[in-house]
Order: structure tokens, then sequence, then C-alpha cells
């Protein structure tokens, strides 16, 4: 009795190797996206425990947040983007952009990014 080899064909395998060199493409699309909106996130968190920050006026927050996304090589935030509210004896902060990367010919990826943080820290000795 012969036994009939299985496997993966050469047509199957390049099949295979096609699907997960697109999904690598598109991964490596989306990466910098999120990279940047997590350096966004991690801006805000320093901001919110910088002590006196509920004191602060919105331009001197907003100068401090983008000193911090400089460090980041942030490129798509924009001063329009960044939005302040009074809440709690502190701010409120609202991030809210879109970044926009081709990916093939005519077909775009599109990231809406919109997050919040509040600011209502006060001085080094109370929270």
């Amino acid at each position: 009795m012969k036994r009939k080899q299985g496997g993966l064909s050469l047509v199957g395998f390049l099949m295979v190797l096609a699907v997960l060199g697109f999904a690598a493409y598109v991964g490596m699309k989306l990466f910098p996206m999120y990279q940047e909106y997590y350096a966004v996130r991690s801006a805000m968190k320093g901001l919110s425990n910088e002590p006196g920050v509920a004191d602060m006026s919105p331009q001197r927050i907003q100068e401090l947040f983008f000193r911090r996304l400089y460090i980041n090589y942030s490129e798509n935030v924009k001063p329009q983007n960044v939005k302040f509210e009074r809440a709690n004896g502190g701010w409120v902060m609202r991030v809210t952009y879109e970044v926009r990367r081709p990916l093939i010919y005519n077909l775009d990826v599109v990231g809406n990014f919109d997050t919040r943080q509040a600011l209502t820290r006060r001085g080094s000795g109370e929270e």
C-alpha cells in the first residue's frame, strides 16, 4: 500500500505568501498611525500629572502638549485639533484628528482619532 503525501503545493504556498505579504503591508501603514496616537495619549497623560496644570491657561497647556509631541515626531496633530473645556476646577483637553495614508492606487487607509484627558491637578500638594 502506497501512501500519498499531502502538503502545500507551490501555488498554495504562493497564495499564502501573498496574503501574508498584503497583511504585513497594511500593518506597516497602520502601525505609524497608532504609534502616533499612543504618543498623543502619553503626552496627555503626562500633562495630567504636571503640578499646577489646572491653573494654567489653555495656551500654556497647548504649548507644553506640543513640546511633548515634538519629541515623539508627531506630525498629524495641529493646534486646531486641540480643544479645552472648563470642568471640575481644571480643564478637559480633547484632541480630535484624522490620519490618511495611501494604500493601493486610489484606496486610502483612514484613521479617526478622538481622545480626552482631564487636567485637574492643583500644585504639588493636592490632587
